[in-house]
Formats: C-alpha cells, sequence, structure tokens
C-alpha cells in the first residue's frame, strides 16, 4: 500500500494535533528558512555592533553586579518576545559585559579569538545538528571525523591502524587516554576486564607519574577512574619547567621497591604556566622500558605539528599510546573542539559496547561506522567540520604562519620584560605563553624585611608585598577592564602571565599592556610599603 492509499483510508479526525505556532521558529520550509536568515542576520549585527562599539577587553564588571543585573532576566517566560527584542537584551545584558577575545588586550589564558571560518564552519554544524554516536544520524559527518581524525594521526606520526575521536577538549581526552591506560594494564598485569569485572583487588597500588607542572586533569581524572588522586605522583620539573629524568628515574624505582604498579607516564606538549614541553621522547624510552602506558597531553603544544620549524619540539610524540589534542587553543577554532588520538587502534576494545538501537554488532560486521563506540560521550558535535573548513580556507601554512608568529610574540615580549628592571621574568617561554612578575628593587627589599621592622616582617610572612602588589595589579586592571591578565603562583609567589594566542596582537600592543603594570605595580607598591 502506498502512502497516499494509506493516507486515503484514514478517516479524518476533527481532534487531530494540529502544529503549534511556535512550529514556525524551526527549519525545513519556506517560511521557517526566511525566519533562519532573518535571525542569524539579527545575531550577526548585534555581535558586531558589540565589538565595534567597546575598545577594551572587558567592561570590568564585577561578579555581585552581573548577578543583581542578571538576576532580573527571565529564563521562562510564559510569554515570548520578538527574537529582535530578545537578541537586544542579550547584546546589553551578556556581549556587553562578556570578555572579548579578539582583543590584544585579552591575554589571560589558553582562550583563542576563533578563525572566520570556523564560524562559518560552527553556523553548518549547528544548523545541521548532526549527533556523531551513530551513523544514521550523522551520515557523512561520521565518514568526514574519521578523515579529520586519520588525517591528525598522520600529522603527529602515527602508522597505519591508529585512530581516534573527537572530544570536548583536553579535560576528556586525558581521562580517556588514562581509562584506556588502565584498563590495559588491569588485563596485560592482572588478567581482569575492568569493564565487566571491575577494579582488581590490586587496584589501590595502581599509579600514574606526570611532572609537578602537568595539568590537574591527570589527579581529576583518577578521581573518576576509581583510583583517587593519591594516585598520581607528581615529579619535580627542572630549570626549564620540563620533567625532571633523574627524579623520573628515581621515582619509578621507589615506587617499584615499594611494590606499587606505575602503570602510565604522561608527558606534558604544552604546560598551562610555561608552555614548557618535556622531553618525549626519553620518556618514550622509559615507558618502552618499564611496560608503561605512554600518554602526552599536548592539548595546547599539540599546534607546533602544522609547522615546519616548531615541529621538532614534539619529537618522540609519535611514540606515545594516545595524544591529547585541543583544537580550540592554537588551532583557532570555537569552543568546544579537542581530538583524542589512539596509536594503536585495537585498543578501543576496552571501551567498545553495542546498543541495539544505536550500533548494534552487525553494524560492527558490516564496517558502519557508529563513532559512539570510541567516546565516553554519546551525543556529540560536529566539531571535526570547524579545523577542516578553516584548514581548507587557510591552508597548513596559513595555521601555522599564525602559531608561529605568537611564539615570535612571546620571544619579543620577554626581551622586553628582562630589560624592564621593575619586571622579572619566570621562564624563557618556550611556546606563547610568559609569565612574569612586578619586582621593583624597593619591593623586593621591602619582600626580604630590610625595610621594615620585625614587626611588619612577621605579617608580611602572611602576606608577602610582592604577591600583594602583583595580585592587586591583575585584579585592578581587570576592573578597570584595561587588560585581561592571567594569575598564577611560580614557586609559591604570585605572577602574572601574557597568554599570546591572537596573531593581531603586536608588540607595541604588549608594550602598552606592560607599561599599564608597571604603571600600577609604582602605585601600588608606595601603598604596600606604605602601609607597613
Amino acid at each position: 500500500m502506498t502512502g497516499n492509499e494509506f493516507a486515503g483510508r484514514v478517516r479524518s479526525d476533527p481532534d487531530e494535533p494540529t502544529p503549534p505556532d511556535a512550529a514556525s521558529a524551526f527549519l525545513g520550509d519556506e517560511a521557517g528558512n526566511a525566519a533562519y536568515e532573518d535571525a542569524i542576520d539579527r545575531a550577526r549585527e548585534r555581535l558586531v555592533e558589540s565589538f565595534a562599539t567597546v575598545t577594551d577587553p572587558y567592561e570590568g564588571t564585577d561578579h555581585e553586579t552581573l548577578r543583581e543585573q542578571i538576576d532580573d532576566l527571565a529564563v521562562f517566560p510564559d510569554e515570548g518576545d520578538s527574537l529582535e527584542n530578545v537578541l537586544e537584551t542579550v547584546a546589553d545584558e551578556v556581549l556587553a559585559d562578556s570578555v572579548r577575545v579578539h582583543d590584544p588586550g585579552c591575554v589571560a589564558h589558553l582562550h583563542c579569538p576563533p578563525a572566520i571560518p570556523a564560524l562559518a564552519a560552527e553556523l553548518l554544524l549547528s544548523g545541521t545538528n548532526q549527533s556523531m554516536d551513530s551513523f544514521d544520524q550523522a551520515p557523512a559527518a561520521s565518514v568526514l571525523e574519521e578523515r579529520v581524525v586519520d588525517a591528525c594521526c598522520a600529522l603527529f606520526g602515527y602508522p597505519a591502524g591508529a585512530d581516534g575521536v573527537f572530544t570536548g577538549g583536553g579535560t576528556a581526552s586525558n581521562f580517556l587516554g588514562l581509562l584506556l591506560a588502565r584498563d590495559w594494564y588491569c588485563e596485560t598485569a592482572f588478567d581482569r576486564t575492568v569493564q565487566t569485572a571491575g577494579l582488581p583487588p590490586e587496584a589501590s597500588d595502581l599509579r600514574v607519574l606526570c611532572s609537578d607542572a602537568a595539568h590537574f586533569t591527570a589527579e581529576q581524572a583518577a578521581h573518576h577512574l576509581g583510583l583517587g588522586e593519591d594516585a598520581v605522583v607528581t615529579v619535580p620539573t627542572d630549570g626549564d619547567r620540563r620533567i625532571d629524568l633523574a627524579a623520573l628515574d628515581e621515582t619509578l624505582e621507589r615506587l617499584e621497591a615499594a611494590g606499587r604498579h606505575p602503570f602510565a607516564l604522561i608527558g606534558t606538549a604544552g604546560t598551562t604556566d610555561f608552555g614548557s614541553i618535556d622531553p618525549l621522547r626519553a620518556l618514550a624510552d622509559r615507558a618502552a622500558d618499564r611496560d608503561l602506558w605512554f600518554h602526552v597531553d599536548a592539548a595546547y603544544g599539540g599546534a607546533c605539528a602544522i609547522s615546519d620549524r616548531l615541529r621538532p619540539k614534539l619529537a618522540g610524540i609519535d611514540r606515545a599510546d594516545s595524544i591529547a589534542v585541543d583544537f580550540h587553543k592554537l588551532f583557532y577554532q570555537p569552543i568546544s573542539c579537542g581530538a583524542f588520538l589512539l596509536r594503536d587502534g585495537d585498543e578501543y576494545r576496552f571501551l567498545e559496547r553495542n546498543a541495539a538501537y544505536l550500533n548494534p554488532e552487525r553494524d560492527d560486521a558490516a564496517g558502519v561506522p557508529n563513532l559512539v563506540s570510541k567516546s565516553t560521550q554519546t551525543t556529540r558535535r560536529f566539531d571535526a567540520l570547524k579545523p577542516f573548513v578553516t584548514f581548507n580556507a587557510l591552508g597548513r601554512t596559513g595555521v601555522a604562519d599564525c602559531v608561529e608568529y605568537v611564539c615570535e610574540l612571546a620571544d619579543a615580549v620577554a626581551a622586553d620584560i628582562r630589560a624592564e628592571p621593575a619586571l622579572e621574568l619566570c621562564c624563557d617561554p618556550e611556546l606563547s605563553a610568559v609569565v612574569f612578575r612586578y619586582r621593583s628593587d624597593r619591593l623586593t627589599r621591602a619582600s626580604e624585611g630590610d625595610a621594615r621592622d620585625d614587626t611588619a616582617t612577621a605579617a608580611a610572612d602572611a602576606d608577602d608585598p610582592v604577591d600583594r602588589v602583583n595580585r592587586a595589579i591583575r585584579d585592578e586592571l581587570l576592573a578597570d577592564g584595561e587588560v585581561v591578565l592571567a594569575r598564577t603562583e611560580i614557586d609559591g609567589t604570585a605572577a602574572l602571565k601574557f597568554t599570546l594566542l591572537n596573531p593581531k596582537t603586536t608588540v607595541s600592543d604588549l608594550r602598552e599592556a606592560l607599561a599599564a603594570i608597571t604603571d600600577r605595580g609604582e602605585a601600588l607598591e608606595r601603598e604596600v610599603i606604605d602601609s607597613a
């Protein structure tokens, strides 16, 4: 029976449901398509207006004021308003108080200005709304993600048989790496299938090693994996903020002598604070000698792989069992966009499961790409489209030029910091992060107690003048909206940081930021020292 024949036999029911008025807010017909075009145009206009009318990276509004302001906004109003009015409210109450990542003065975090081709891709993937868990939800998208993953594996020197999946970023990728590492080791060492049987009795002795500058997600993943944060053993770093190999060897020997079971070694290619890159080749040697899973967190520094000049910094990464790489950092993609790469795709067997409604086993036998088997997520966005469009629009060399430029920019501003007596450079930059502090001679003497009596010195021990001034510099510049700086602690002392990702930022922009920092520091040090 044809559809028309069936419809002809069905009795018309006056009570049958009719589409609601709100159905006009969806794509799919001429009216919906026209409404979509109008909505996108209006949103674009509001965004561009917000960029054009504000000259600072942030308005400086504090969190309490924002809460009061946004608490007045209705979230679930009974009746809707025109989209024009809603977008006007968003522009006034949200966009106006958002950090402008495209501004040269926004230099705090690994938070990049997204490339325009990627924004165009974002529009396409949002509009089509493909869900990457099964082929029948995302046919072309599933195949393209596989293609992009294959290209990424080749970029990092992986052999045939490597595999991977797109993730929400380094946190998810690092978790996935340690999940597979744990299950691989438990099968190998204890003949235990964790997926079905749970953790073995020896689980309390499992250990992960990384440097003390590695990302906190190592501890977070150990917690989520049921091992506990104490399972992560941190190793000191050397003068270049890279993992100390001698200390690593001593730590491994100590753990093994104590009957512990080291199973994973994490190398970092681009630490959050310094951008430092561990000696990956040497770590790969140690992992191979002791049969450890070698995971490299290259969320930040992985972008070096696209640059002929910077690629040698990653020597040895091709020997990693797994790699985390973020495209929403130095690859200039909108959040979120990361990838997890696996040297031996067969290791995905520790993660696989089948659901009859989603990825039945007969699909596996037929080679149907149901990507849910490679991820800890079910529903995922088609984020692979963004780097695909970006690289095809700008070319590999175009993106590489941007990565190389911000690294050169870091070297240039580091030289300026060295030349300024009131500033102290904490470490030579490896990538595009520059860590420094305001530390004039007078402030240093005050910190050391040379210019204060014993009472003042005792008070300063709890709140060192260098710390107070540097924290206040960052807070005041943010409150004024003049510069959005990062803050961190290095060797127990407060420090400031430029995180340089924007290829439109210039040396002149950064010199203006340094001038603002030193001017603010001079005023603050007078207050701090006089108050002591």
